[in-house]
């Protein structure tokens, strides 16, 4: 089995990081800047920085933050969040993040994943993704629909057929945040996982529900992510990076330690 990563997630709301249940009830946690310090110092493998309301506010993705972001830790990062172009996806990448994450933009125009492959390497090219359970078979083989918005809108969408579109185009990796279980910290939706694991070639990241050590061995084995994204028991103080590894490394799942 190959060395799986952990991945903190700083969702930030007007240059501060917050965290609710499904994006609501948010609650002001902290300087993006000294969070992310914490995380690296700890030994998180990357980081993902997701500038949330930048779409809605029609700006671009707050760069000075990212470029602090940058200076402060020594390991890649994602940037997502007021991603409208090629251009920004520049921009964002100038400022020092290593990856650009597009997900409602890639549901609207599904072009952006190839220009940006194009442009900059599919390495860079993060699909993040929002899927929910329906009971809409014929619209969802899978069982799993595309949402869109912050989970605001619904798209008709088959989230596998969705994934393996987008690497088609040219994604390198796929962030798959369940709807159902964002926030809860009741265990990442190991179907969905899967499911989208075995059918793209890429890297594939669990995301949403996470609550202990277990949940991510859970990710990491029954449902073949190769990474876990993790939050609200990091910024919670209910665990931290370094306790996550090494209750990881007792289940014998291979992650990187230092030495």
């Amino acid at each position: 089995m190959l060395t799986r990563r952990i991945i903190p997630c700083l969702d930030v709301i007007r240059g501060r990081v917050t965290k609710g249940v499904r994006f609501r009830n948010n609650v002001d946690l902290g300087d993006p800047v000294e969070i992310a310090r914490r995380y690296y110092e700890d030994g998180c493998d990357e980081l993902v920085v997701y500038d949330i309301t930048a779409s809605a506010e029609g700006r671009p993705t707050d760069l000075d933050m990212v470029a602090r972001v940058a200076r402060a830790v020594r390991i890649p990062f994602a940037v997502g969040g007021g991603i409208a172009d090629v251009a920004d996806m520049a921009r964002a990448l100038e400022a020092g993040a290593e990856k650009i994450s597009v997900n409602s933009l890639a549901v609207r125009r599904p072009g952006i994943i190839r220009e940006g492959a194009h442009a900059f390497g599919s390495q860079c090219v993060v699909l993040g993704m929002d899927p929910v359970r329906t009971d809409d078979r014929a619209a969802c083989p899978s069982g799993y629909e595309i949402t869109i918005r912050g989970f605001r809108e619904r798209t008709g969408r088959d989230a596998v057929e969705w994934a393996r579109q987008a690497v088609d185009l040219g994604a390198g990796e796929i962030v798959v945040n369940s709807v159902d279980a964002d926030g809860t910290r009741q265990g990442y939706d190991l179907t969905i996982t899967r499911l989208i694991a075995e059918a793209v070639p890429v890297p594939v990241v669990a995301s949403g529900g996470a609550g202990c050590a277990e949940h991510l061995r859970a990710a990491f084995v029954e449902g073949k992510a190769d990474a876990a994204i993790v939050a609200g028991i990091l910024h919670t103080g209910l665990t931290t990076i370094e306790r996550l590894k090494r209750e990881l490394v007792e289940m014998g799942v291979p992650v990187r330690v230092e030495t």
